[in-house]
């Protein structure tokens, strides 16, 4: 290469050409980010989530629907929903039912983390929050049994009143626990399953003996 340090360019010569480095071509989707959309889209987005969530828990399958795209503020709406119409029920005239909210909030929430927990000792492969959602959004028929109960207690509370209420519970908790059984049966051992679905049996068992027991001051 020695003879090539006598070769000069001259500069009359023009240097023509696109000096660019190539880069691969990107795809909308991959420069999307929330912080460039408007709030707006950003709550429809996240409404109609929670709205295939609901849809999804009131026709159950095995779907990893509930567990691919977790998130708490279905369960979070359905808690409170069903804390506020238990609210009052209280025998003791006394009482105004304040202590109710708060008694409702913590059984439904500590019960699906003690719930979450069994699973996970037991060697499910399902998330902590993948459980809760799930244990969360299967309260849906039971929140839909409550407003149900209300309604027919409107019309008195004679025994006729008490079948009605009691059918419609009963098939409420039927179909939660199938829902919930149906979402998180996959991620358990097959020979410990039943271990698994007795408590989530017990869980709903209670929930559905408040909304039956249920009556207006």
């Amino acid at each position: 290469f020695a003879g090539l340090a006598d070769v000069s360019i001259s500069e009359d010569i023009p240097v023509e050409g696109e000096i660019t480095v190539p880069v691969g071509s990107h795809s909308p989707e991959e420069d999307f980010s929330t912080l460039d959309e408007p709030v707006r889209d950003t709550i429809m987005r996240d409404l109609k989530a929670v709205g295939k969530k609901f849809v999804h828990v009131m026709y159950p399958k095995k779907s990893s629907a509930l567990l691919r795209d977790w998130d708490l503020w279905g369960p979070l709406v359905l808690c409170v929903s069903l804390a506020l119409m238990l609210q009052g029920g209280s025998a003791d005239s006394k009482d105004d039912g304040g202590p109710q909210f708060a008694e409702v909030f913590v059984i439904i929430w500590f019960g699906a983390v003690v719930i979450t927990l069994n699973s996970k000792l037991l060697g499910g492969t399902i998330s902590f929050f993948q459980s809760l959602c799930v244990l969360g959004y299967c309260v849906l028929p039971l929140t839909v049994a409550m407003l149900v109960c209300r309604l027919v207690l409107l019309a008195g509370s004679g025994t006729i009143s008490f079948i009605i209420r009691l059918i419609v519970v009963v098939a409420m908790f039927g179909w939660s626990t199938l829902a919930s059984t149906a979402f998180l049966a996959d991620s358990q051992p097959p020979n410990r399953k039943a271990l698994v679905v007795y408590p989530i049996f017990l869980f709903y068992f209670v929930i559905s003996w408040m909304i039956l027991a249920f009556t207006p001051q």
